[in-house]
């Protein structure tokens, strides 16, 4: 392993146009443009602190905001503790960079296991690309979820706000799990207003209700839209669940890329029997990736 470079508040990246920011605390990019169009949109502690947080070894809420292992029982921050840790930036070039938190004892009062979370971000003229990779340090299996919530600017690329609309790869069931007080997903569902299964207008209204979260969903391609022929594409082939949220009126779009997701109603379950979570074995690794790419087919 590559020795832990100087701290550093923030890493730049550059690429043709592009342009990125990445934070070693929790690994997370702040700023992404290519040419003079901002694609994430630029954090505001009173609606939201952050930008595209990285989600580790959790994704949602978990019940009373514990989980249990062997027995005992931990407290877990919702969607893990990774984006409130500091990386240590491993290694570094103009147009990627690679950062890395392992296990230690502010991890273990969480989560009771031996790991080792890298991050490489990878930019390009018109794409930024995660590659993920959740090492199981220890000697016993190890369960995890791992997601990425970046929050896209909405409206984008100074289009009108009205007008954006989320483009399914796949046709999608037009309902999702209603969330439940405290996060958690219920057995009830509500409607989404998808037009042919794969077309969804985007409006404030969608979000009073918290996030539309589409489990298992059958795309792992999306397009965010502004209506002038620009849009970015989340790829993300090993995440099988895909959430939208916002808040209204708010000036972003999250599109969310899960490997699992939060606690049902009622849970009392060992973290390793959380539905969703992967289980993985000891000293075992395996990699998560996908990229957002930004495509622009507007007419000059």
């Amino acid at each position: 392993m590559l020795s832990p470079m100087p701290s550093q508040d923030t890493i730049a990246l550059a690429s043709g146009d592009a342009r990125a920011t990445i934070a070693p605390r929790g690994a997370e990019p702040v700023a992404w443009s290519v040419g003079d169009v901002p694609l994430l949109w630029a954090a505001d502690p009173a609606i939201w602190a952050r930008t595209s947080p990285l989600l580790f070894p959790v994704v949602g809420w978990s019940r009373e905001g514990r989980v249990r292992v062997a027995g005992a029982t931990y407290p877990m921050p919702v969607h893990g503790f990774a984006s409130a840790a500091d990386f240590a930036v491993v290694e570094q070039a103009v147009d990627r960079v690679r950062l890395e938190l392992g296990d230690g004892p502010a991890t273990r009062r969480h989560y009771p296991f031996a790991f080792r979370l890298s991050v490489e971000w990878r930019l390009g003229p018109d794409r930024l690309s995660a590659d993920i990779r959740v090492e199981n340090a220890g000697d016993a299996p190890m369960p995890y979820a791992v997601g990425l919530h970046p929050g896209f600017a909405w409206p984008l690329a100074g289009a009108p706000r009205e007008g954006h609309r989320i483009l399914f790869e796949r046709p999608e069931r037009g309902r999702v799990p209603v969330i439940a007080p405290g996060g958690l997903f219920s057995a009830r569902e509500r409607p989404v207003p998808l037009q042919d299964g794969r077309s969804l207008p985007l409006d404030d209204a969608l979000f009073a209700a918290d996030a539309l979260c589409f489990l298992d969903a059958a795309s792992r391609r999306v397009q965010f839209e502004n209506g002038r022929g620009q849009a970015i594409t989340v790829a993300a082939e090993d995440f099988p669940h895909l959430a939208l949220w916002s808040r209204p009126g708010a000036p972003f779009l999250s599109v969310e890329s899960w490997t699992g997701h939060g606690d049902p109603e009622g849970f009392a379950g060992e973290l390793a029997e959380r539905p969703s979570m992967r289980l993985l074995a000891a000293g075992r690794a395996v990699h998560h990736r996908l990229s957002w790419c930004w495509e622009d087919r507007s007419v000059p």
